[in-house]
């Protein structure tokens, strides 16, 4: 029998993780690296404390059928359990779109799972050879960049974002790296501002922001077809 999917937590209702739907968010359990600024390390563990059983997400979703469009997959990263395809194919049987948050860590697995979804979240940690400073791994800006890839060759509608702590870019790094995404094709471009109140590396206790963000806001908003900032 195959393995049930580790969901470590629920967010019941969302408009803001499916642009455009009314969605819930399931939080896998797992992560194969370590941001720094990680607002959810409860998570990053293949086994957590406080895991709802997947008759109890199905339980939730069949009451909730006519009132949620979507399910949105988020983590953690959802990629890296062997039940996520099967667990979407139970949602999709429910009448559920499906969305995807990830950092495609394991490129094949993201590419398998691209075809059963209908958008994707899709999180850029850094350029390649910056990314170790933020995920502590080796290898990872190779990864997530090659995973870009696959997200652009694959037509599935997307978004791609980067969240920013001041301690670990500067504005400089930031233009390099968007110049560099819009280069690849990126179209639509989300800064996610970071939450401080809990990270893995409690060392990053603040981020302040450079003196003259709005000009480089304009500058992105003038590089993409659509640009976003998220508080």
């Amino acid at each position: 029998m195959t393995a049930a999917l580790r969901v470590g937590g629920l967010v019941p209702l969302t408009t803001l993780d499916f642009p455009d739907h009314l969605a819930c968010v399931l939080f896998c359990q797992g992560c194969g690296w370590r941001c720094r600024y990680c607002h959810n390390p409860q998570l990053i563990p293949a086994c957590g404390s406080e895991e709802k059983s997947w008759a109890e997400i199905l339980d939730f979703l069949e009451q909730r059928i006519g009132l949620l469009e979507a399910v949105v997959f988020s983590g953690g990263e959802p990629t890296l359990q062997t039940a996520l395809p099967d667990a979407i194919a139970q949602v999709r049987a429910l009448g559920y779109k499906v969305g995807l948050h990830s950092a495609g860590i394991k490129p094949k697995l993201f590419r398998q799972v691209l075809p059963l979804v209908d958008w994707v979240g899709f999180d850029i940690k850094a350029l390649p050879e910056q990314s170790t400073l933020i995920t502590g791994v080796e290898g990872s800006g190779k990864a997530n960049w090659k995973s870009l890839d696959h997200l652009l060759e694959s037509g599935v509608e997307h978004e791609c974002r980067t969240t920013v702590h001041w301690n670990l870019f500067d504005a400089g790094l930031l233009w390099d790296m968007a110049q560099r995404l819009r280069a690849r094709g990126v179209e639509r471009f989300v800064v996610q501002c970071v939450r401080t109140a809990r990270m893995l590396d409690a060392s990053l206790a603040d981020s302040t922001a450079p003196y003259d963000l709005q000009r480089l806001w304009e500058r992105l908003d003038r590089l993409f077809p659509s640009f976003v900032v998220r508080g």
